[in-house]
């Protein structure tokens, strides 16, 4: 199973399970989407993992009544990214971020856990390495993946003597289709600022896109992502985190070993260049 699978690394994902002989029950949102993914192996389910009764049709799936095959993995892909500074994004954005990011991503798992426990299976979190660190702006989506590693590490602790695996996935910069929306929002986001936030915060939000954007283009393909998951799923001993990227290998051993402040200080390093020396957002 795997969520968020209309676009971008879940689609991949499950194109590549499929290559390797898997039945993937795709999640998407829309009938287009699902059309589009549809193909041998893979099967495109509606799923918004907001929502509960989506959710419940899911696991009767796998149910102890239910004819299908052992469920071998669910890969929590779902996501949404809305980049704002932590004083001026709406606390309803707040709620649908995690929503969408962590909550879902707990229903989701809870569902399903009673048939991965059957088949010692496999739960894939989909985090980032912005579970690791958090740029300036990158607060509520960084929030949703901090939380998420924190559950996962929890789980794992839970269910490793049951039999199930849990792996966090820590991707740094990959080229897809929400990479490329991240920074469109972020600047709707910013045009309905109030005048003092966009003063307060303007030249950041507009060095935090350009840095996004200038990276982005240089990272890795969802394919190259997607073969790392499927991997962590195969693979008869998993490692508890995978990242994908030279960026995020190289920040998350730098985290390891740098203070706080250091980290501030080479973060703001690499934003110094994409400042303006006067922006207006509108």
């Amino acid at each position: 199973m795997v969520t968020g699978a209309s676009t971008g690394i879940g689609a991949a994902t499950a194109r590549e399970l499929a290559r390797r002989g898997f039945h993937v029950l795709a999640g998407v949102r829309r009938d287009r989407d699902a059309d589009a993914l549809r193909a041998e192996r893979i099967e495109p389910v509606i799923l918004d993992v907001t929502e509960p009764d989506h959710i419940a049709r899911l696991a009767t799936r796998f149910d102890e009544n239910s004819q299908a095959g052992p469920l071998r993995a669910v890969v929590n892909n779902a996501a949404i990214q809305l980049n704002a500074p932590v004083e001026a994004l709406p606390l309803p954005q707040w709620r649908r971020q995690f929503e969408v990011n962590f909550f879902g991503q707990i229903a989701v798992t809870q569902a399903l856990l009673p048939a991965l426990l059957r088949s010692s299976g496999r739960v894939i979190n989909m985090s980032s390495i912005g579970g690791r660190v958090a740029m300036p702006t990158y607060g509520p989506y960084a929030g949703t993946k901090f939380a998420l590693e924190a559950v996962s590490d929890a789980l794992r602790r839970e269910v490793s003597r049951l039999g199930v695996r849990v792996v966090v996935i820590e991707p740094g910069a990959v080229r897809t289709q929400m990479s490329e929306r991240v920074v469109t929002t972020a600047r709707e986001l910013a045009a309905e600022m109030s005048p003092e936030h966009r003063d307060r915060y303007g030249s950041l939000i507009h060095a935090t896109n350009a840095h996004s954007a200038a990276h982005t283009g240089g990272g890795k393909s969802a394919e190259y992502a997607a073969r790392i998951i499927a991997d962590a799923i195969t693979t008869r001993k998993p490692r508890t985190r995978y990242t994908i990227g030279r960026d995020a290998a190289l920040i998350t051993r730098m985290l390891r070993v740098m203070p706080d402040r250091m980290v501030d200080r080479i973060l703001a390093s690499s934003l110094r260049p994409y400042f303006p020396t006067a922006v207006a957002i509108s």
